[in-house]
């Protein structure tokens, strides 16, 4: 019998969806190249808007009051740098963080990819879902940080004290926005970590309810330590906003857990009520109309 070309048996799927490690590997390395150039594409097209996003960054720095911040020739908020290559680092910057926020639904994707082949058919649907959710989320994470810096940044700066003005530069005032946003768009995501492990079994809503107190009082702790401002009212707003999304997963895993329990519950009882099973009637004769004078027999 002659044997099969190698290459042909590498094209047969395996039906369990198993796959070796060195497999898991070159798969990972695959999803990491794609991701790599989506991003380097996005950072490309940023590069070409450095100008406007720039400007977007700028504000929050600008929104605080002249006597508190460095105005130059220009008579506008301006930010500083030292070194010769300060300035191409700065942009370089801007563009590949611009560039990872715009392409997200697409590297998503290739995150989601790489995790799916592992997870039932059933389990796949989720795949539009999860890209929509977690760039909703990150999105969200984001607008609320800027927000928070629009406001606190002023605060922040006054406190100096009047006849101090801040002289920034270019790469650590971006340096601390893009960590801001970044952090603030990581942690939303959360709530979809916990909703993915229970839509895949790993983490019930039993146990979500169980450990809800130690889950909020880690939840402060990591704002406290991840928020790059040393101000209560960022760390709050991260806490509150992060412990709601929090309630909100597990209020979504108690709903899933119930269905499938109710679903497993009607399967098995179809599976107990099957054609061939006999129904519990009793096979035994009874006397018909005894004690009642009719049909008594002779």
């Amino acid at each position: 019998m002659a044997s099969v070309p190698r290459n042909i048996r590498r094209r047969r799927k395996n039906p369990e969806g198993r796959m070796a490690v060195m497999d898991h590997l070159r798969e990972l390395r695959r999803r990491l190249i794609w991701i790599v150039l989506i991003v380097a594409v996005g950072a490309i097209v940023a590069w070409q808007f450095y100008n406007p996003i720039l400007r977007l960054m700028e504000h929050p720095y600008c929104s605080v009051p002249v006597k508190y911040r460095f105005v130059g020739s220009t008579g506008k908020c301006d930010l500083i740098y030292h070194g010769v290559l300060d300035g191409f680092v700065s942009r370089l910057k801007v563009s590949v963080i611009a560039g990872a926020v715009g392409t997200g639904p697409f590297w998503l994707y290739q995150v989601w990819a790489f995790i799916a082949p592992g997870m039932r058919k059933s389990e796949r649907k989720y795949t539009i879902w999860f890209v929509i959710t977690s760039t909703v989320l990150f999105v969200a994470g984001v607008v609320l940080a800027y927000l928070l810096l629009l406001k606190g940044l002023p605060i922040l700066m006054r406190q100096a004290g009047t006849g101090v003005q801040a002289q920034l530069t270019i790469n650590d005032y971006l340096g601390f926005v893009v960590l801001m946003l970044v952090v603030f768009g990581a942690a939303f995501e959360l709530p979809l970590i916990i909703v993915m492990a229970n839509l895949a079994g790993i983490l019930s809503a039993r146990v979500l309810r169980k450990s809800q107190r130690i889950a909020i009082f880690l939840i402060f702790v990591f704002a406290a330590v991840a928020t790059p401002t040393t101000d209560p009212f960022t760390m709050c707003a991260m806490a509150f906003a992060m412990t709601a999304l929090y309630e909100l997963a597990v209020l979504f895993a108690i709903v899933h857990d119930r269905r499938k329990a109710r679903r497993r519950a009607e399967e098995r009882a179809e599976e107990h009520l099957d054609d061939d099973t006999p129904s519990s009637v009793d096979a035994l004769p009874e006397q018909i109309g005894s004690g009642d004078g009719w049909g008594d027999t002779t």
